[in-house]
C-alpha cells in the first residue's frame, strides 16, 4: 500500500492558519518606548481603567470632577504615546524656533494693546515653547522627549487642577480668577495639541477657528456678527464649566463609552475577534465570492465591539484584504469591500462608534430606543453589502473557498458559542430598562465569569492547558490599559469637539445656522436634506464621526427637525431620532467618501491599491448607506418608531428587499448583464420597497417579479439544457 505525498498548503490555507497567530488587539501608538516609560504608560493607563471601574460600580462624580479626571489621566498618556514629528536638522531648528519668537512678539503685543492679560499670555507662551521643543530639541531621556513629558504633566496638571478646585471653580462662576484663566489656557491650548498628534489638523483648524470667532465677532459681517468675548472670557467658557470641553461630549467618553471599550477590550483577549472572523468564515466562506463575504460579516460583527471604521479595517483588513486578493479580487476592490464594511460598524449597536451615548444627551431618548431605531438602517446597509458583494462575484466569476479549509460553523457554535453570552446579556439588560452604565458593568463581569468558568471546568476535566485565550491577572490588567489607549483619540475628539460646541452655545452660532440651513432650503425638506448631507460629507473631511455628529447634531439636525415639526407645537421623538440619525450616518459615510477618505486610505495601506480609487469602490459598495437615510426620513417605521411589531417586521422585510434591488442595479448584473433599463427598473423597485407606503411596496414587488421572471426566461431560453448561463 502507497500513500500519496502530502500536498502543500494552498494560500487560503497558509492565510487561516495565520489567523491562528494574529493578533486582533490594538497597538495604541506610533512609540517604541523604553522599559521605565512602558512602566509610567501602563501605571497611568491602568488608573484611568481602575478610576472608571470605580466610579461605574459606585457611581460616578460631579460633572466637572469625572470628566477632569478623565481628561488629565488620558491627556497625560496621550503625549507619553503620541509623538510629534521631529524635526532635527539644522535648518528645522532655526525655522521653528523663528516661528517661535515670532509667537512671543505676537503674544507681547496682545498684552502691550490689552488684547489678552499676562496670566493668560504667559502659559500660551510656556506651551508653545514646550511645543517647538518637542520637536527640536534631542534631549530625550531613555527614548522620550523631555518636552514631551513636561507637556504629560502640565495636561495631568491643568485636568487634576479643575478637579481638586472643582467647588471653588463651579462657585465663582463669571468671576475671573487669574489662577483658574492660566489654568485654563494651558488646558485649551494642550487639547489642541494633543487633537492634532491623535487626529490630525482638521479638528485642531476648526476649533482654532471656532475660538478665534468668539474673539472678533463684532467685526464679522451680517449673521456671523455678535458681541465679542474676551480672550479671559472664552477661556473661562471653554475649560472652567460644563459648557466646553466638560460639556456632553466628555462628560459621555468619561461615563458610557470609556466603559463599553473596558468591555471591548476583554471580549478581544477571550478570544471574540477571532471567534467571530471564525464564524464568517464558516457560515459564508464557501459561497460566490466568499472571501469577500467574510470581509462584510466579520466587519459587522467586529462594529459591535469596537465601533472605529479606521480600527476595523486595520485589523480586520490585515487578514481579509490578502484573501480576497489571492481569490482573484483587485486590490481596489478587495480595500473597498474592507473599508466599506468596517464603516458599517459604526452604525451597528450597541457601540455605534460610540454615537449611541452622545444621542441619549442630544435627543434626551433613552439608550434602548437609539439602539432599536438603529437596528433595522444596520440591517439594510449590510444586505446590501452582502448583495454588491455577491452580484460583483458572480459577474467576475469568483467563487468561494473549499468548505474543508474553513472552519466547521456546527463545531465552532458547540465549543466557542459561549462567547456570545456578554452581548446577549447587553442586549437582555438593556431591554429590561437597566441604564448602559449597568449594562456594560455586568457585560464586563459576565465576561470575565464565563472566562473563568470555561477555564474552570477545564481543569477538573484536566484540559486546562488546551483552553485558549485564557483570562489571568496579566491579561486582565493587559486588557485594561489597552482599554485606556483605545480611548485616547476618543478623549481628544470629544475634549476639541466640546471646544466647538462651547462656542457655538456661547455666540448663539448654533441656532443662526440653523435657521440659515432652513432659509437655504427655502422651508423644503429634500433640499434641506441634500445640504445637511454635503456639511456632513464636507466635514467629515477631516473630523473623526464623534466630533462630526457632535457639530451636525447641533447645527444641522434641528434644521431638519424644524421643517419635520411644521405646524406642530413639539416635535415628536420619531422626528428627533430622524434627524440625528441622519446627520450622523453621513458624517459615517465621510470615512470612505474621497477625497480624504480614511477608512479607504487605511485599507489601501494593505492592499498596495490606490487610496482614492478605494474610496470610489468603497462608495459604490456601501451605495446603501448614502441612499437609506433619504428612506427614513420619509418613512420613520424604518427606525420602528410610531409602529407595532408587526409592522417594523414587515418595514425589516421590504426594506431588506429594496435594498437587494438597489443593489442590483447598481452592479447591473443578476444571471447576466442587465440592460440599462432593466437596471432602471431594479432601481425604482428598490427605492419603491424601501418607502414604508403599502402602495409603494406593491409596485416594488410587481417590478421585481417582473425583473427575476424574465431574467428566468431568459435564462431558460439561453441554456435550455440547464447548464449555468457564463458571466459577462
Amino acid at each position: 500500500m502507497t500513500t500519496q505525498p502530502k500536498q502543500p498548503p494552498t494560500a487560503v490555507q497558509a492565510d487561516l492558519e495565520q489567523l491562528k497567530e494574529l493578533d486582533l488587539t490594538e497597538t495604541g501608538s506610533g512609540r517604541d518606548l523604553h522599559p521605565g516609560w512602558q512602566a509610567v504608560v501602563f501605571t497611568v493607563g491602568l488608573a484611568l481603567s481602575l478610576f472608571h471601574l470605580y466610579t461605574g460600580f459606585f457611581g460616578t462624580l460631579p460633572g466637572l470632577q469625572q470628566g477632569s479626571l478623565h481628561l488629565a489621566l488620558g491627556l497625560g498618556l496621550l503625549f507619553l504615546l503620541y509623538p510629534g514629528k521631529p524635526r532635527n536638522t539644522a535648518r528645522a531648528r532655526k525655522f521653528g524656533w523663528a516661528l517661535t519668537g515670532t509667537g512671543l512678539l505676537v503674544l507681547g503685543w496682545l498684552t502691550v494693546n490689552g488684547f489678552a492679560e499676562p496670566f493668560v499670555v504667559l502659559p500660551a507662551f510656556g506651551v508653545l515653547v514646550s511645543v517647538q521643543a518637542a520637536r527640536y530639541l534631542p534631549w530625550a531621556p531613555f527614548g522620550m522627549p523631555a518636552a514631551d513629558v513636561l507637556l504629560a504633566v502640565l495636561a495631568m496638571g491643568s485636568g487634576f487642577y479643575v478637579f481638586l478646585r472643582y467647588e471653588q471653580i463651579t462657585n465663582t462662576v463669571g468671576k475671573l480668577d487669574a489662577a483658574n484663566i492660566a489654568v485654563g489656557t494651558v488646558g485649551v491650548l494642550l487639547i489642541l495639541v494633543a487633537a492634532h498628534r491623535a487626529l490630525g489638523s482638521a479638528l485642531v483648524v476648526l476649533a482654532s477657528a471656532m475660538l478665534l470667532y468668539a474673539y472678533i465677532g463684532p467685526w464679522l459681517p451680517g449673521f456671523l456678527e455678535h458681541g465679542g468675548y474676551s480672550v479671559e472670557r472664552i477661556v473661562a467658557s471653554s475649560f472652567l464649566g460644563t459648557e466646553g470641553v466638560f460639556g456632553t461630549p466628555i462628560a459621555i467618553s468619561s461615563t458610557f463609552i470609556f466603559l463599553f471599550l473596558i468591555f471591548a477590550a476583554m471580549l478581544q483577549r477571550t478570544g471574540m475577534e477571532k471567534f467571530f472572523t471564525n464564524l464568517a468564515l464558516g457560515a459564508t466562506g464557501w459561497a460566490t465570492g466568499g472571501t469577500a463575504k467574510v470581509a462584510v460579516v466579520t466587519s459587522a460583527f467586529s462594529g459591535t465591539i469596537t465601533g472605529s471604521s479606521v480600527a476595523n479595517t486595520v485589523s480586520n483588513g490585515a487578514f481579509t484584504i490578502p484573501m480576497m486578493r489571492k481569490s482573484g479580487y483587485g486590490r481596489e476592490y478587495s480595500g473597498a469591500v474592507e473599508a466599506a464594511s468596517s464603516t458599517g460598524g459604526q452604525i451597528a449597536p450597541p457601540v455605534m462608534g460610540a454615537a449611541a451615548f452622545l444621542m441619549i444627551e442630544f435627543t434626551g431618548v433613552s439608550y434602548l430606543e437609539i439602539i432599536k431605531a438603529a437596528l433595522i438602517p444596520a440591517i439594510l446597509f449590510f444586505v446590501a453589502q452582502f448583495a454588491v458583494v455577491h452580484f460583483d462575484a458572480k459577474r467576475l466569476g469568483i467563487r468561494g473557498l473549499p468548505r474543508s479549509v474553513l472552519p466547521s460553523l456546527r463545531r465552532l457554535l458547540a465549543t466557542k458559542g459561549y462567547l456570545l453570552i456578554p452581548i446577549i446579556a447587553i442586549f437582555v439588560l438593556l431591554s429590561l430598562g437597566y441604564s448602559p452604565i449597568y449594562a456594560a458593568m455586568r457585560a464586563i463581569a459576565i465576561t470575565i465569569g464565563i472566562n473563568l468558568l470555561v477555564q474552570l471546568i477545564a481543569l477538573l476535566v484536566g484540559r486546562w492547558r488546551g483552553v485558549e485565550d485564557k483570562l489571568t491577572v496579566r491579561s486582565l490588567v493587559d486588557g485594561l490599559v489597552g482599554a485606556a489607549k483605545l480611548a485616547l483619540p476618543i478623549i481628544a475628539a470629544c475634549a476639541a469637539a466640546g471646544l466647538i460646541a462651547g462656542v457655538i452655545t456661547l455666540t448663539g452660532l448654533g441656532l443662526k445656522l440653523s435657521a440659515g440651513l432652513v432659509a437655504l432650503g427655502q422651508g423644503h425638506l429634500l433640499p434641506t436634506l441634500i445640504l445637511s448631507m454635503l456639511a456632513c460629507l464636507i466635514l467629515g473631511i477631516g473630523l473623526p464621526t464623534t466630533a462630526n455628529y457632535v457639530i451636525t447634531a447641533t447645527l444641522a439636525a434641528p434644521a431638519i427637525i424644524t421643517i419635520l415639526q411644521g405646524d406642530l407645537a413639539e416635535p415628536t421623538v420619531a422626528m428627533v431620532l430622524v434627524a440625528h440619525f441622519f446627520v450622523y450616518y453621513f458624517g459615517v459615510m465621510a470615512d470612505i467618501t474621497p477625497p480624504v477618505c480614511l477608512a479607504a486610505y487605511a485599507a489601501a495601506g494593505i492592499s498596495g491599491g490606490n487610496p482614492i480609487k478605494t474610496g470610489v469602490y468603497s462608495v459604490r459598495i456601501a451605495i446603501s448607506g448614502f441612499v437609506v437615510p433619504f428612506m427614513f426620513v420619509l418613512s420613520p417605521e424604518l427606525l420602528l418608531q410610531e409602529v407595532g411589531w408587526a409592522e417594523g417586521i414587515l418595514a425589516a422585510l421590504t426594506g431588506a428587499a429594496g435594498a437587494i434591488m438597489v443593489s442590483i442595479a447598481l452592479v447591473g448584473y443578476l444571471n447576466a448583464k442587465l440592460h440599462w433599463a432593466l437596471r432602471i427598473a431594479a432601481a425604482a423597485s428598490g427605492i419603491a420597497l424601501l418607502h414604508g407606503d403599502w402602495r409603494s411596496d406593491l409596485i416594488g414587488i410587481a417590478l421585481a417579479a417582473l425583473l427575476f421572471a424574465q431574467q428566468r426566461y431568459l435564462s431558460k431560453a439561453a441554456k435550455p439544457t440547464g447548464e449555468p448561463v457564463p458571466a459577462s
